[in-house]
Order: structure tokens, then C-alpha cells, then sequence
């Protein structure tokens, strides 16, 4: 395949990785930052929220497909697919994880780019250990509160959040809040209520947040990638709904055969995507 033919595709390969970001970004349990990651746009990414003035003209006009994917995943195929998580939340979530399960190799693959130290894999187990306490006490934790400014500041920050730090999914740090219905409702409706703090508070995350991870992953790129996975896997592990597999043998069968197909969507997506988007 020429470079010529390869053109098309590359955007329609980069429309399509938008759109699963932009996905990834509303679905419970699913992080935007995750799939940055795994389709290796995570560090211009980074970069053009550390240096947008500087990396505008070079980072910018490559990422332009991607944009217009995350527009169309937030705002369109979003509603959609989460019709389709409340219709069969566990059998959605099961396909999600099998997405991100089989990207792990190719997550691993790319930790790995630059060597491996035993720092590295300490980062992981601690990335790991810490990331799963957190979340699994925000999951058990139930707390009610009442949508305000300050609220929407902090929904903000959780949204930033998951998009510079890969595996903290802003509805898992939202939902036992109570603020992910409001905060989503708030977006869907451009409820400039919403809008506005949640846009100061990501913008403050972005300014004081992103140059920080950017100099990481230029100073110990192996010790921070290696962290994310392990911030990966304890994501992962969170989602999975383990008490629905003990439903029934149906209910069993039904989750199987969705983890086997993530997993196989995830495995071929890799694979076209190396092929694809090799230079």
C-alpha cells in the first residue's frame, strides 16, 4: 500500500480514534487519557497542552482528525452507546474492558520503547496499588451532594484529570458523588451553568497539571509509562462486573462472549493500526 492510499485512511483511522476517545470520555469506568495512550497520542497530546503556542503549527494539523472524531464520539455516537450501557450495562462494560485488555500488550509494548528498569516496574506495582485503593473507595463510598459552582469546578478538574492522567476515568471519580448525571445532563444540554466552572476547572488541571507530566515523561519516560499501566490494569479491574458473571449461565455466557469480543476488536485494531500508521 502506497503512502498515497494510505492517506484516507490514515484519517479515517484517526476520525475512528477520536470518536473512541470521545466515547471513553463519557462512559462510566472508561478513561479518554487510556485510549490516548493506547493509540499513541497521548504524548503531542501532552505536549500541545504543556506548549500550545510552540507545538500549535507542528502538533495541531495531525490531531485535526482526531478532534472532529472526539466531537462526533462526545456529542453523537456517546448517546447512542450510552443508551446501549444502560440497555445492557454489564455485557457494554465487558466489551470495554475487553478493548483496553487486549490493548495491553500494545501499552506494555510502548513502556518498554526506551528500556526497562527495576524502577519501572516498581512505578507499575505502586501506580497499580494506589490507583485500585482509590478507586475501589470511591466505588464503595456513597455520598449525596448538591450540584453548585464549586461542584462543577471540581467536575471540571475530574475531566482534565482523566485526559493528563491515563486511568482515572472522571465519571469513576464522579458517579459516587452523585455528580455524573448532572455534570453529563449539564454538557448534552449546554447548560452554560455547567459549562463554565467545569471549563475553568479544566483549564486550571491543564496549566497547573500538564507541563508537570510532560517533564516526567521526558526525564523517566520508562518509570511514568510503566506507572500509567499499572493505572491501566487497576482501572480495568474496577469496571469489571464481577457479580454479574454469577448471575446465571447465561448472563455468564453473554459477558464471555463480549470480553472475548473486545478483546479480538482490540487485537485487530493494533494490528491495523502498526500497518496503517507506520511511516
Amino acid at each position: 500500500m502506497n503512502k498515497t492510499s494510505n492517506g484516507p485512511m490514515k484519517i479515517i483511522l484517526k476520525i475512528l480514534q477520536g470518536a473512541l476517545i470521545g466515547l471513553g470520555a463519557v462512559l462510566p469506568g472508561i478513561s479518554g487519557g487510556v485510549l490516548c495512550v493506547i493509540f499513541g497520542i497521548y504524548k503531542p497530546v501532552m505536549e500541545v497542552l504543556s506548549n500550545p503556542l510552540k507545538t500549535f503549527k507542528t502538533h495541531i494539523p495531525p490531531l485535526i482528525p482526531v478532534i472532529i472524531g472526539m466531537g462526533i464520539g462526545f456529542l453523537g455516537i456517546a448517546k447512542i452507546l450510552a443508551f446501549v450501557l444502560n440497555t445492557y450495562p454489564n455485557q457494554s462494560v465487558c466489551v470495554f474492558v475487553g478493548l483496553i485488555g487486549g490493548m495491553l500488550p500494545s501499552l506494555f509494548r510502548e513502556a518498554g520503547e526506551k528500556g526497562r528498569t527495576k524502577g519501572s516496574y516498581i512505578s507499575l506495582f505502586i501506580a497499580f496499588f494506589v490507583i485500585l485503593t482509590i478507586l475501589v473507595t470511591l466505588t464503595l463510598a456513597s455520598y449525596n451532594i448538591i450540584p453548585n459552582f464549586g461542584w462543577y469546578l471540581f467536575c471540571g478538574f475530574c475531566l482534565a484529570l482523566s485526559v493528563i492522567a491515563p486511568g482515572m476515568s472522571f465519571s469513576t471519580l464522579l458517579m459516587p458523588l452523585g455528580l455524573y448525571t448532572p455534570f453529563v445532563d449539564g454538557i448534552g444540554n449546554f447548560d452554560f451553568g455547567v459549562l463554565i466552572p467545569a471549563g475553568i476547572g479544566a483549564v486550571i488541571t491543564v496549566i497547573l497539571l500538564a507541563k508537570l507530566i510532560n517533564m516526567l515523561f521526558d526525564r523517566f519516560y520508562s518509570i511514568a509509562f510503566h506507572a500509567i499501566v499499572g493505572i491501566v490494569i487497576a482501572a480495568t479491574i474496577v469496571i469489571i462486573p464481577f457479580s454479574s458473571f454469577a448471575e446465571s449461565a447465561s448472563m455468564c455466557a453473554a459477558n464471555s462472549i463480549c470480553l472475548i469480543l473486545g478483546i479480538i476488536a482490540a487485537l485487530l485494531l493494533d494490528r491495523f493500526n502498526q500497518k496503517v500508521m507506520k511511516d
